[in-house]
C-alpha cells in the first residue's frame, strides 16, 4: 500500500490490491489493505477504556496492524491478541500541545510507516484536527476544518450550531457566575442537566466529575459551592424519561457519498444512569435521527468518525441532538452490517483509497458493558424501569468478553477489583473517567512492545 502526502491510498498489485471481493451474488464484500496500519490515540490516564479495546478487535480480525498507546503494559487494551504494538505514554492531558505532537510523531517514526490516527477522545480529536498539518507528514487523517471538533464538542458552540442549522436541541445556557448559575436554574427549572462545557477540563478543572441530573435548588447550591472558581460550564433543559427515548448514531463521513455509513440504536441504560456513559443498547434503523445526524454533518462540514446522542421528546414530537462526540465512540461494536462493515473499518477503507461498498446495518444487535451494566442494571430495576427490547436478538456483543481474545476480560476485572468499591458507590466504576490527575506528566517510556 502506498500513501500518497494526501493520505489517499493507490492500490498494490497482489494481497491488497483488489478493492472487493465478491462472497455471493449479491453481496459485496470489501477488502482491506492490510499494509496500512492503525494508531488509537487516547489522552489522559483511563486505563479501563472498552472502545479502545472493540477497534484492536474490529481491525486486528482483519490482519490489520493496529498500535495503540497506553498507560502501562497490564491496561486490557495491551493484553489484546490482536494488537500489534503498545506505546507506553501516561499522559494526563496537562501537557501542552506540542509536546503530545511530537509524541505522536515521534510514535508514528517508531511504527516505521504511514498510518491512519483514529482518535478514541475528545482530547485526542481536537489536538488531532488544530494540528493535522503537521500530523498529516506522518499519519492519514480524514479531512476536517481545523476548528470544526472542538467547536462541536464543546458544549455552548454545538448548542450554537444546531440553533443555526435548524437543529433541534434542548434549551441551554452558559452562566458566567455563581449568581447566573442559580438565576439560570429558574429559567429551565429542575431538574436541570448540568455539563463541562469544554469536556477535556474533566481532566484539569472540572465542574462536575460527570455530566449531572440535578434535583432540586439545594443540590445545586452544594455543587456550586464546591467550586473555588468559576468553571466553564452549561446548563440544559433536562427532557424527562417519562416522555422520552434515548437513541445514538454512529458514522463515519469520508471523501464522497460512497465512503460514509451511518448506524443508529436504542441506548437503554448507562453509567451513571440516565447521563453516563451507554452500558446497553441495540441496534435498530431509525431513518429520523440518520436523516438528522445526515444533514448536522453536511451543514458544518464534518469528516471523520463521530458518536452523536440523540434525545426524542414525545411532547414535542421532536429528536433533541444531546451530545456531538467528534471521535470513535466507545460502543460502536454494537453496529456491523452484513458485509462485516463498521465505523472504523469504514474510515480505513476510505482512507486506504477504496469505496464502502452500499449496504445496511444488522438491526437486534445487542451490546453490554459487563462492568458498568451491573450496577445500571440494579438502579435502573429499582426505578422500575426494564430495558424491552422489540426486536429479535442477531448478535450479542460483549464489550470485554470475546473467546478468542479473553485476556483484556481478565486483566480489566483484576484492574477494577483493585481499584475498590469507592468509586462504584460515586457512580464512576472502573475509575472510567477520574476527575482527579496527578499534576505532571511522565515522559513517554517506551518506544514499541511487540505483542508476543
Amino acid at each position: 500500500m502506498l500513501l500518497d502526502e494526501g493520505g489517499r491510498g493507490r492500490g498494490m498489485k497482489g494481497r491488497g490490491g483488489a478493492a472487493l471481493r465478491r462472497r455471493t451474488a449479491s453481496e459485496v464484500v470489501p477488502e482491506y489493505d492490510r499494509s496500512a496500519a492503525v494508531l488509537l490515540v487516547r489522552i489522559g490516564r483511563y486505563p479501563l477504556h472498552h472502545g479502545t479495546v472493540g477497534a484492536i478487535r474490529s481491525l486486528g480480525r482483519l490482519g490489520v496492524p493496529v498500535y495503540t498507546i497506553v498507560e502501562d503494559n497490564f491496561t486490557p487494551a495491551a493484553r489484546s491478541r490482536y494488537l500489534s504494538g503498545r506505546f507506553r505514554w501516561p499522559t494526563t492531558g496537562l501537557e501542552e500541545p506540542g509536546e503530545l505532537v511530537g509524541g505522536l510523531m515521534g510514535i508514528g517514526r517508531a511504527i516505521g510507516r504511514r498510518a491512519i490516527l483514529v482518535a478514541t477522545d475528545e482530547e485526542a480529536a481536537v489536538l488531532i484536527a488544530e494540528h493535522a498539518e503537521l500530523l498529516g507528514e506522518q499519519f492519514a487523517l480524514p479531512s476536517v476544518a481545523a476548528s470544526l471538533p472542538r467547536q462541536l464538542a464543546t458544549k455552548h458552540t454545538l448548542h450554537s450550531l444546531c440553533l443555526r442549522h435548524g437543529i433541534p436541541t434542548p434549551r441551554s445556557l452558559q452562566p458566567r457566575s455563581p449568581g447566573e448559575v442559580l438565576e439560570f436554574s429558574g429559567c429551565l427549572g429542575f431538574p436541570l442537566v448540568l455539563k463541562n462545557d469544554e469536556p477535556w477540563l474533566r481532566l484539569s478543572r472540572p465542574a462536575v466529575a460527570n455530566t449531572a441530573i440535578i434535583r432540586d435548588e439545594l443540590e445545586l447550591r452544594c455543587i456550586v459551592n464546591s467550586w473555588s472558581t468559576m468553571p466553564t460550564v452549561l446548563m440544559q433543559e433536562y427532557v424527562p424519561r417519562e416522555r422520552a427515548t434515548d437513541w445514538i448514531a454512529h458514522a463515519y463521513f469520508g471523501g464522497g457519498p460512497s465512503r460514509c455509513v451511518i448506524f443508529t440504536g436504542r441506548k437503554l441504560r448507562s453509567w451513571p444512569p440516565q447521563a453516563g456513559v451507554t452500558t446497553y443498547a441495540y441496534a435498530r434503523s431509525n431513518a429520523d435521527v440518520a436523516g438528522l445526524t445526515l444533514e448536522l454533518c453536511r451543514r458544518v462540514g464534518f469528516r471523520g468518525i463521530c458518536d452523536l446522542d440523540w434525545r426524542f421528546d414525545s411532547l414535542a414530537r421532536e429528536y433533541k441532538l444531546v451530545d456531538f462526540n467528534p471521535r470513535l465512540g466507545a460502543q460502536f461494536r454494537l453496529f456491523e452490517r452484513p458485509d462485516g462493515v463498521d465505523v472504523i473499518r469504514a474510515m480505513h477503507l476510505d482512507l486506504t483509497g477504496r469505496d464502502v461498498p452500499p449496504g445496511h446495518q444488522v438491526d437486534g444487535r445487542r451490546y453490554r458493558v459487563e462492568n458498568l451494566d451491573f450496577p445500571a442494571r440494579i438502579v435502573y430495576g429499582r426505578a422500575g424501569e426494564r430495558a424491552l427490547v422489540p426486536l429479535p436478538c442477531n448478535h450479542r456483543e460483549l464489550a470485554w468478553w470475546a473467546a478468542d481474545d479473553p485476556l483484556p476480560l481478565l486483566i480489566g476485572g483484576l484492574r477494577s477489583a483493585a481499584l475498590g468499591g469507592s468509586r462504584l458507590l460515586r457512580g464512576t466504576l472502573g475509575g472510567y473517567r477520574p476527575s482527579a490527575l496527578p499534576n505532571a506528566a511522565p515522559g513517554m517510556t517506551g518506544q514499541i512492545a511487540r505483542q508476543t
